[in-house]
C-alpha cells in the first residue's frame, strides 16, 4: 500500500491527538504477532531473519555526535536502549525466545554505532519504560513510540520513522477502510489503553452522534488470540501498527491489509527516539541518526524489514518548546 509521498514531505511536527502522557501511542505489544516466520522469501521480497545471529548492519562512529553525548550518560561506555519485543518486525525475540530484534533495534544499534557506545538492549513493557526513563534505568527507547502533546512535557524525542496503524481482515474480505464510516456495525479488534483504540472510541463516537452503528470493540488477552478470532472470522478487522499489518499480509496466505490511519489522528505524528526531557541526550540521537541517514546506513536497516516506505529525510529533535511548530519540508 504506497504512501502518498508529497504529503509526508510536507509533513510538520503537528500535534498528536489528547492522550494520558503514559497512555500507549504506537505501542507494538499492542499488535498481534504473525506465526513463527518462514525463511523463505515474502511476498514484499524480504527475506526475514529471525536467528539470534542477525549479522546487523553496522556504521562508523561519527566523532561530531559522539562529542555531544552528555558526559553522564557516555561515562559507562553503553548506551541502554529499551523495546517492548512485541511485535515483528518492530521488536521481537527472535527464534531462541530471549534476543530482542526487530527494526527499533537495528536503529537503535545505529545510533548507539554513531555515539561510539556499546548498545545495552533492555526488554519492558509498554506499561514500564515511561517510568524506568524517568527514573533513569533506561537512556532511551526505541520502541514505536510516537510523539504527543503529552509526552513532551516528560521527554525529548528524535524523529526516525513515519507513524501509522494498519486495518487488516481476511483475504476473502472487501473492506475499504478510510474512516469512521466503514467500520460502521463492524467487530474490530484492538489493543486496551493504546492509540488506536483512542481513534476507533472517536470514531464511534461520531458514528453514534450520527445516528450510525458504531463498531463493536473486542479485546483479547495474548496476540495469538487476536489473530485466531481474525483468522477464523469471529472478528472483522484488526487494528494495529502498519508495520505488523504489512509483515503478516507478505507472510501469511490468509490476512491483507485494507486500510491505514495516521497514528496521531486527527493531526498527524511520527516514530521517535525517547528520552528524559532535559538530559541533553537527544540532540545526540538525531545528529547520530541524521549521520546514519547520510551514510545510507539508515535506509538499509529499513529495507532489511520491508519498511523502507517509511523513512524520514531528516531527523528532528522535538521538545516541548518546539511541539507544534510548523517545519514544513524538513520531515516527514
Amino acid at each position: 500500500m504506497p504512501r502518498i509521498k508529497t504529503k509526508l514531505l510536507a509533513l510538520a511536527v503537528l500535534p498528536a491527538v489528547v492522550l494520558p502522557a503514559l497512555a500507549g501511542c504506537s505501542d507494538p505489544g499492542a499488535s498481534a504477532a504473525a506465526a513463527s516466520p518462514s525463511p523463505s522469501t515474502a511476498r514484499n521480497g524480504v527475506v526475514y531473519n529471525t536467528s539470534p545471529e542477525q549479522n546487523r548492519i553496522r556504521a562508523q562512529k561519527d566523532p561530531a555526535a559522539a562529542a555531544a553525548v552528555p558526559p553522564a550518560i557516555g561515562k559507562d561506555g553503553k548506551l541502554t536502549v529499551a523495546t517492548t519485543a512485541g511485535s515483528i518486525p518492530l521488536s521481537f525475540h527472535a527464534t531462541d525466545d530471549k534476543t530482542p530484534i526487530g527494526v527499533e533495534v537495528d536503529i537503535a544499534q545505529l545510533v548507539a554505532d554513531k555515539l561510539g557506545l556499546a548498545l545495552d538492549v533492555q526488554v519492558t513493557s509498554w506499561e514500564n519504560w515511561p517510568l524506568k526513563t524517568q527514573s533513569g534505568d533506561f537512556e532511551a527507547v526505541f520502541s514505536n513510540v510516537g510523539i504527543n502533546k503529552d509526552r513532551v512535557k516528560l521527554f525529548d524525542f528524535s524523529t526516525y520513522r513515519a507513524a501509522y496503524m494498519g486495518f487488516e481482515a481476511k483475504k476473502s474480505s472487501t473492506y475499504n477502510i478510510k474512516g469512521a464510516d466503514d467500520i460502521s456495525g463492524l467487530k474490530v479488534s484492538v489493543g486496551s489503553g493504546t492509540n488506536q483504540e483512542k481513534i476507533l472510541l472517536a470514531w464511534n463516537k461520531d458514528l453514534e452522534s450520527r445516528g450510525k452503528a458504531p463498531a463493536t470493540l473486542q479485546y483479547y488477552s495474548s496476540d495469538a488470540d487476536t489473530i485466531l478470532a481474525l483468522s477464523s472470522g469471529r472478528t472483522d478487522l484488526n487494528i494495529a501498527p502498519y508495520p505488523s499489518v504489512s509483515y503478516r499480509e507478505n507472510t501469511r496466505n490468509d490476512l491483507k491489509v485494507v486500510g491505514e490511519v495516521n497514528a496521531g489522528w486527527p493531526s498527524e505524528t511520527l516514530v521517535a527516539a525517547t528520552t528524559l526531557k532535559g538530559n541533553g541526550l537527544a540532540p545526540a540521537i538525531t545528529d547520530a541518526l541524521n549521520s546514519a541517514i547520510k551514510d545510507g546506513s539508515y535506509g538499509k536497516v529499513l529495507a532489511r524489514w520491508g519498511l523502507s516506505e517509511e523513512a524520514l529525510p531528516e531527523s528532528k529533535t522535538v521538545t516541548e518548546a518546539n511541539f507544534g511548530s510548523a517545519q514544513t519540508g524538513k520531515t516527514q
